[in-house]
């Protein structure tokens, strides 16, 4: 963690510790166990182990609930890779409401998406990669936001004054490219490097059945361009200015869920378009069982073509959720990826359920079928794993 960063942390910690009071503690332990099913295409990187994390939370409200300080710090240790051992401020800050106004300063997460099998338009917070492999895993973001809430929606302003860099499995990692990338030399296009102050606007409404959001983004890329140093055999970083205008819709019908995401990208050397969007199809209490089926499909399409950056750029998504509606909660999720012009296809499954109290079993597992030489996820095509965590929330 650099050195500016933890001065932000302990700047923010002091200015919010005057808020602390008799607050909710909640939070929980994992113990994870990963295995993988190929042998590894890189030497030096493991066939699987443990890894331990633990997220605790602190919460305390005040003024009727008007506001509230959430503190959630993050820490990860991991058996085989190093760079996977890693420690995080998720969120901590503090938001206060007045009237149709409400205001909100320190660390925290933000989500922009309506779609299942990529967020197009999510870019307030950086991925942090080393933690899961999905990308659904974000490092907390230092930010101010303003929102004026109406009845059917929102104007948000967020100010974000600190760039994060992405995480990124180091050599004895795996989901790593052929290189490994370096993560100690990074460049920018900004003179500022990670201290260019990037800010967003999103404005939100729902007419009737309809639910639309406009963004718009300035600021320094949360995904880096990769150049080769093959002296050092590394892949050296690069993080470009952006201007991202994003759409986000859905339609919500009695059983239809039609969702739509697409965006505009701009940086100095490059403007392109990308869209995922498709449909969720429900069939609630299928037969006698009382549990409920989801069919989803979505189609993905990056005007730039085959890229690193681009895996999903002319690609659908066919899917399919299950929830039993038990007392334990349980539930599945099962999809595919399908490369249109190569034909390569990714399978992931994911699922969960309650045991007992304050215990979930998660599951998830994920394999790579005719991966083309030429796609961008070529380099992951041994990656393969099946995972199992167990999660005690206190």
């Amino acid at each position: 963690m650099k050195q500016q960063y933890k001065k932000l942390i302990l700047s923010v910690s002091l200015l919010l510790s005057a808020t602390l009071q008799a607050g909710d503690f909640s939070g929980n332990i994992s113990l994870e166990g990963r295995y993988f099913l190929d042998d590894a295409a890189y030497t030096g990187q493991k066939a699987g182990g443990l890894s331990l994390s633990l997220q605790p939370e602190y919460k305390h409200k005040w003024n009727n609930d008007h506001s509230v300080f959430t503190f959630i710090p993050f820490y990860r240790w991991d058996e085989k890779d190093p760079e996977r051992t890693h420690g995080d401020i998720r969120q901590l800050d503090v938001t206060m409401a007045k009237g149709d106004w409400e205001f909100q300063a320190g660390i925290s997460k933000v989500f922009w998406g309506v779609t299942e099998s990529q967020h197009l338009v999510d870019i307030i917070n950086q991925t942090d990669a080393i933690d899961g492999s999905d990308g659904e895993d974000k490092l907390g973001q230092p930010l101010f936001r303003v929102s004026q809430i109406s009845d059917n929606g929102a104007l948000s302003f967020y100010l974000l004054p600190y760039f994060r860099e992405r995480t990124f499995a180091g050599t004895k990692g795996r989901f790593r490219s052929t290189l490994p990338v370096d993560t100690k030399d990074v460049s920018y296009e900004s003179s500022k490097e990670e201290k260019h102050i990037d800010y967003a606007v999103r404005l939100n409404h729902t007419f009737d059945k309809i639910d639309v959001g406009l963004t718009y983004f300035d600021g320094t890329s949360r995904t880096p361009l990769f150049t080769p140093d093959l002296a050092n055999g590394v892949l050296k970083q690069h993080y470009p200015l952006l201007k991202q205008v994003g759409l986000d819709l859905q339609y919500t019908g009695e059983a239809w869920l039609w969702k739509l995401e697409a965006v505009n990208r701009e940086t100095k050397k490059e403007n392109y378009n990308a869209v995922v969007g498709g449909f969720e199809y429900s069939f609630p209490g299928i037969g006698d069982s009382g549990a409920d089926l989801s069919l989803l499909t979505e189609y993905h399409h990056d005007s730039r073509g085959e890229v690193i950056n681009a895996a999903f750029q002319n690609d659908l998504f066919l899917g399919a959720r299950v929830g039993l509606n038990d007392v334990e909660g349980t539930e599945f999720l099962a999809g595919t990826f399908i490369d249109l012009d190569n034909q390569s296809k990714i399978f992931r499954v994911e699922g969960s359920r309650r045991i007992g109290k304050g215990l979930k079993l998660n599951i998830e597992a994920q394999t790579f079928m005719d991966i083309d030489k030429s796609d961008p996820l070529n380099s992951l095509k041994k990656d393969g794993f099946i995972q199992v965590e167990l999660q005690k929330y206190f």
